[in-house]
């Protein structure tokens, strides 16, 4: 489609994580390891705690959802990246980038918010011990997921809404290995600076919202913790923190570098591009790691899965 001496865009080209051709077979491999760790560990992980009675709480409940982000968000970025590694066309439908942007954004915003609940839980935990089973009930919980599922969908659908109401009648090579924001608006012929600040403005909303529940949840789990008296009561409280803590410090601070630092040089879309990999392939492969390593259920789950067949 023609509008006067430009050609409206009907497809893109992403140039992918490097356009060095002896690198594209070995990274090939190396995304193709983590993202089968990813699918193995998170699906591994929502097999465990649907078989195991003993794991059918609110805390695994929150954390079956988790891995099922994780598996929907990896996948909705590395199959496209893992076959550009391998084809010469690169292209990608104006469609196919807009479900792209759309699934990415959906499910990164409702991890986030996942996790804030994830972070309540723990305080109803540790906090509020006595009430705790009567207020975490099976209906709130799942009106919580609900709501965080709701929330990251409808988040997702306004943000590529926006974007795509932009003009894209000029250069269609998008310079990532995803269809995202930054590089989309960098293609764009419209005035984005309306748009930018609008994304910015998401993001921050988004982040320290999601943010801020978590930080308060712990805030008084430290001092519920602290008052404690025995040394063994304190360990056993934070263990049941640990891994959600850990998992929240790599989130947050990956998304932060990546959605509120703004690139200004050439060069800066290269960190972006590595901070990317971690966010979407790296950090779903690691989170079923951390639970598993740090949790002593779901180890002694795995356990005696693994002892089950072996007597078989």
């Amino acid at each position: 489609m023609v509008r006067g001496n430009h050609t409206t865009v009907t497809e893109f080209v992403l140039m992918g994580f490097t356009d060095r051709p002896e690198l594209q077979l070995p990274l090939f491999v190396v995304f193709l390891v983590i993202y089968l760790i990813t699918l193995v560990g998170n699906l591994g992980m929502i097999l465990l705690i649907k078989v195991d009675s003993r794991l059918h709480t609110p805390m695994y409940y929150f954390l079956s959802h988790l891995a099922f982000i994780d598996v929907c968000y990896s996948s909705s970025i590395g199959p496209k990246m893992l076959q550009n590694l391998l084809v010469k066309d690169k292209t990608i439908s104006f469609s196919g980038c807009f479900a792209q942007l759309y699934f990415s954004g959906a499910f990164a915003t409702t991890e986030c918010f996942l996790l804030a609940t994830m972070a309540y839980d723990r305080y109803m935990a540790i906090c509020n011990p006595l009430i705790y089973t009567a207020i975490m009930t099976q209906r709130v919980c799942t009106e919580l997921v609900i709501g965080v599922y709701t929330y990251g969908f409808l988040n997702a659908v306004v943000q590529t809404i926006l974007t795509f109401q932009l003009s894209f009648s000029g250069s269609n090579v998008i310079h990532h290995f995803y269809c995202a924001d930054p590089p989309l608006l960098a293609l764009s012929c419209s005035d984005t600076h309306r748009r930018e600040k609008q994304l910015l403005i998401f993001s921050a909303v988004n982040l320290t919202g999601s943010l801020l529940t978590v930080f308060i949840s712990y805030v008084c789990i430290l001092f519920s913790i602290i008052k404690i008296h025995s040394s063994q009561g304190r360990c056993k409280a934070f263990s049941t923190c640990a891994s959600h803590l850990t998992v929240v410090v790599i989130f947050y601070g990956t998304l932060f570098f990546l959605y509120l630092w703004q690139p200004t040089a050439g060069n800066s879309w290269k960190y972006n591009k590595v901070v990317s990999v971690f966010y979407s392939l790296v950090i779903p492969m690691l989170n079923p790691l951390i639970y598993s390593l740090r949790n002593t259920e779901v180890k002694a789950t795995l356990r005696k899965m693994i002892e089950g067949k072996e007597s078989q």
